[in-house]
């Protein structure tokens, strides 16, 4: 599968990334091979948070085994210094490992969260801390919010070394400020930021749940996904041809085999198929929650 270089990390990522939030879904065996599936696709960039259920958990064997194959990237949606430091701690021993990768501020909203984490006793401090000892090796952050935020946060941490943020034709169709996450992809390239793609596979949000109850729902995802192979294999490589770093796997089990299907088939698409595509997406639905970008 393609590499690419993650920022200035000197890691290269595979060009997909697999979001274990699938394995929540699973039991320990399936779970388990899901991963070897993964692995043996070629994939080396892994994403898990202590929000995915019990993703962290269900990671742990294989990741164990593994873990000079996997690029382990995690998350925190504390904001403050102690609260960062406890939620790494837990995270390290749920995954039974002494280092992760990538630590990412997780789901930046609003610009006082951006304050509070840049404070003198905030996230980004313990997070330093935890670098300078090498219990962590990058500093990331991730966000489906207001790409404005997302840039403000590039200008105010200058240790920054990847960006996570939807990107899929739906979102490029928008053409208005609150959905121009292409402005983050570009300023992120120029300042040799990893780019992170999430979202690729989003269709829309779900019907309101008195029209589709949660139990309801095929999928797992928290917008509905494009399920068919070519659908899949379209918005695989309308992502990849943006020109991020990595796209984030969706996080139903059910998908990750047709994506691994397309990461490991991906071959550029062309400039006409892309604006084909985003034109046919242009009236969906934004799947990017519309209370972030308020």
């Amino acid at each position: 599968m393609e590499t690419r270089p993650l920022g200035e990390t000197d890691h290269e990522s595979t060009v997909m990334t697999f979001g274990t939030i699938a394995l929540n879904w699973l039991e320990q065996e399936g779970a388990d091979q899901m991963v070897e599936l993964v692995l043996d696709h070629g994939v080396n960039h892994f994403d898990v948070a202590p929000t995915y259920g019990d993703a962290e958990l269900k990671l742990g064997p294989k990741l164990r085994q593994h873990r000079e194959d996997i690029f382990l990237g995690c998350k925190t949606q504390e904001r403050g210094h102690e609260g960062t430091k406890r939620k790494l701690e837990q995270s390290l021993d749920r995954l039974g490992v002494d280092s992760i990768d990538l630590y990412q501020v997780h789901g930046l909203e609003y610009e006082d969260e951006l304050d509070r984490i840049t404070a003198d006793d905030g996230a980004l401090e313990a997070m330093r801390e935890a670098k300078a000892e090498g219990v962590i090796d990058h500093i990331g952050l991730t966000s489906h919010g207001n790409p404005q935020l997302i840039l403000d946060a590039i200008d105010r941490i200058d240790d920054l070394e990847t960006v996570m943020f939807p990107l899929n034709p739906v979102v490029v169709g928008k053409d208005d400020e609150d959905h121009d996450y292409q402005a983050v992809l570009e300023r992120a390239n120029e300042e040799g930021i990893g780019t992170l793609g999430i979202k690729a596979f989003a269709k829309g949000s779900w019907p309101p749940t008195e029209e589709l109850p949660e139990r309801d729902r095929p999928y797992a995802n928290w917008y509905e996904p494009v399920d068919t192979p070519e659908e899949i294999r379209d918005r695989f490589d309308f992502a990849a041809s943006q020109g991020l770093t990595s796209v984030v796997s969706p996080g139903d089990p059910k998908l990750v085999t047709m994506v691994l299907d397309a990461a490991s088939r991906y071959d550029r698409m062309d400039e006409a198929a892309q604006r084909s595509l985003v034109e046919r997406s242009r009236h969906d639905e934004s799947p990017v929650p519309e209370q972030l970008h308020h």
